[in-house]
């Protein structure tokens, strides 16, 4: 079978093509309209004028008898332009009086039947001969108690010229006039798109070292605008993942080689001579920590990749936040004891979100306080209950975070102290930050050097 390509049509030439043809429209529909009522009108005026000259004559021929119709042919000579061509006709039909040689132009049964002269003059009948155009009527009349017809032509042939040239004019004009609206379309168009080739250019110049390019849609059309902006705000999205994922290899490729050098020294090492049982079991044990340490980083990497990727489960209900705090602190008081540090709980409360989840954002940060507060120190854990949203607090007196690092302290193996690398991996933020995502609430940070820390996890209520 043949797949029939389509070819992707220019936005530029559509434009020009719907614009020209919708100028061609409306052109010819005003000049159609324009030419017709100046031709109506012409031939309006032609009318009465012929109807006043008709009547004229029946005036003339009842008051003064067929002298004053002597005097109005002998005026045109034979051989002369005539605008009117007269003829009278007595009750036989026989003629009595015409236009010079206006029996070989018209003669009298091209004309209508005649009327009363009192009746109005109807739409006189158009007659052609020879390129000649005239407009006949004829009407009875009666003078010194004899009837007459009278018989009028009016030479229309100037007339029929004239509107054929003003024809001939607006075809010309109306030509031009497309012709100058595809030009000004052309113009217009490619006016209006020039953005989209400096975007086009700025595309091009993208890559894994240029993702700092920008469009700069300020001088842009209205229209444009937003995809201008838009396209500045997906390159700074882009510049910004780049930015992450670089460090977050360089970061991760950090913290898995130290355990992993460990692992293959102590191998190295204890392979070098005979070793007894107890030290190849330390051996062996220094290794399987190592390894812990190891599975707990891509556990957590894991979690942070599902997290942010929205595939991790969220079970959500209602439960009892002051025994869950209480939990977690009792599990590390065992530990602060030992560094005489004091971890209390304060609030009341029930929080809406997964239990096991915000345990394990909870425990984090309360190991995180511990990990950085001195011997004596104080931690508090303390709950609030607010109309949209609860709030649980971890605040310690550390060692506290400098402001330059706390913009950066939820990112993945974002460390403020790198003396402080055997530690942890620095994920724990990082994982922190990505289980209330999950709950759509937030996480902010308050530090002062030598003061402390204060770490506020909000959860949303349950909706009614």
């Amino acid at each position: 079978m043949f797949s029939k390509r389509t070819e992707a049509r220019s936005i530029a030439s559509q434009l020009v093509w719907f614009f020209t043809l919708a100028a061609t429209l409306l052109l010819s529909c005003g000049l159609g309209v324009f030419y017709w009522m100046v031709v109506r009108h012409a031939f309006a005026e032609d009318n009465a004028i012929l109807a006043d000259k008709t009547t004229a004559l029946s005036a003339d021929l009842k008051e003064g008898g067929l002298k004053n119709f002597g005097e109005e042919l002998n005026a045109h000579r034979a051989g002369e332009y005539a605008a009117y061509w007269i003829r009278v006709l007595d009750s036989e039909a026989r003629t009595v009086a015409e236009t010079p040689a206006m029996d070989h132009l018209l003669p009298p049964d091209v004309f209508p039947s005649a009327q009363r002269s009192t009746s109005p003059v109807r739409a006189p009948r158009d007659y052609r001969i020879d390129a000649k155009l005239f407009s006949l009527v004829a009407v009875n009349e009666e003078s010194a108690g004899q009837a007459y017809t009278i018989q009028v032509a009016q030479d229309r042939s100037s007339d029929e010229q004239l509107e054929r040239k003003f024809g001939v004019l607006l075809v010309v004009l109306l030509a031009a006039s497309i012709f100058a609206s595809a030009l000004i379309a052309v113009t217009v168009t490619k006016r209006s798109l020039r953005p989209l080739g400096q975007m086009t250019r700025s595309l091009e110049r993208i890559g894994p070292t240029h993702l700092n390019e920008r469009v700069a849609p300020a001088g842009w059309p209205r229209e444009l605008q937003p995809l201008a902006l838009a396209f500045d705000q997906m390159l700074a999205r882009l510049e910004e993942s780049f930015t992450r994922l670089s460090q977050f290899s360089a970061d991760l490729a950090h913290e898995l080689r130290t355990p992993i050098a460990n692992i293959m020294g102590e191998g190295q090492v204890a392979l070098t001579r005979q070793r007894t049982p107890s030290e190849y079991r330390e051996v062996i044990e220094s290794t399987i920590a190592e390894c812990e340490r190891l599975s707990g980083i891509v556990d957590n990497l894991l979690f942070v990749a599902r997290a942010d990727a929205a595939r991790e489960p969220i079970e959500r209900k209602l439960f009892d936040g002051r025994a869950a705090v209480e939990k977690i602190a009792a599990f590390y008081r065992t530990i602060a004891e030992d560094r005489h540090v004091a971890i209390n709980c304060n609030g009341q409360g029930e929080i809406y979100g997964d239990p096991v989840l915000f345990e394990r954002a909870l425990s984090n940060l309360v190991d995180n306080a511990l990990r950085f507060t001195r011997d004596g120190g104080e931690i508090e854990i303390s709950i609030t209950i607010r109309d949209a949203h609860s709030e649980v607090t971890v605040s310690d007196n550390g060692c506290g975070i400098a402001a330059e690092h706390l913009p950066r302290v939820f990112d993945r193996f974002y460390r403020a102290d790198s003396s402080r690398s055997s530690d942890g991996a620095g994920l724990g933020l990082a994982l922190v930050k990505s289980i209330v995502d999950l709950h759509g609430g937030s996480a902010r940070i308050e530090s002062e050097v030598n003061r402390g820390t204060t770490v506020v996890l909000t959860f949303p209520n349950k909706s009614l």
